[in-house]
């Protein structure tokens, strides 16, 4: 992976091209990470896959997370890995909660493990519309960012993962719609308020008989 001087020199040379695209830089969980404005993810992941001397031609992961109660609430994670030089890099973009109303990320960035780094202003953008859940009945705000399939195609499946379980809303997906849970299931199970339970299971070969 990039040492600390070389991830602040792949900073700088993005920020010749497109100015304010990287947010911050940080090392977590000994891997090199660009926190990234999600409006500008698709040139940046674009840039580190063609510009020269860059060449990180294959994204290995691509997953959410939820950082409740900090703001901004969501991020999606890139792993992207340069198979010449066996080098891997992590671009993160952090996504407000529209649901929770203003962000309120200008307050400071958080940068360590376990949480967010780097931060943005607040945006004037109007949140984004409102999309229903998969029953069809419930309307939800949910945080969106542009899909980068065209940019590495197996990111398609990773991205209808990251709507399954988070419910982030991936623009210009192909056939984003859930790919483990049913078609009818109603919320977003790896989100951290999601409520925790289950239904007793029934065993029905294994269970005594005691009438």
């Amino acid at each position: 992976m990039p040492d600390a001087p070389g991830l602040e020199l792949i900073r700088g040379e993005i920020e010749l091209d497109h100015p304010g695209a990287v947010l911050d830089t940080a090392f977590q969980h000994d891997r090199a990470v660009l926190v990234v404005n999600p409006e500008a993810i698709l040139p940046v992941l674009g840039w580190l896959r063609d510009a020269p001397g860059q060449g990180y031609r294959f994204l290995s992961s691509l997953h959410a997370a939820d950082y409740l109660p900090a703001s901004p609430r969501f991020a999606v994670h890139y792993e992207l890995l340069n198979r010449d030089r066996v080098e891997r890099l992590r671009v993160k973009a952090l996504l407000a909660d529209p649901a929770a109303g203003p962000d309120v990320s200008a307050a400071g960035p958080v940068v360590g493990e376990g949480g967010p780094a780097g931060g943005s202003k607040p945006s004037s953008t109007p949140p984004p519309p409102r999309h229903p859940q998969s029953n069809g009945q419930e309307q939800q705000l949910l945080p969106e960012i542009d899909s980068c399939c065209e940019l590495f195609p197996t990111a398609e499946f990773q991205e209808r993962e990251a709507f399954d379980f988070f419910g982030i809303v991936f623009r210009g997906h192909p056939d984003l719609r859930r790919i483990l849970l049913p078609e009818d299931y109603v919320g977003w199970p790896q989100r951290r308020d999601f409520p925790v339970g289950g239904e007793p299971v029934t065993f029905t070969y294994s269970e005594r008989n005691y009438g």
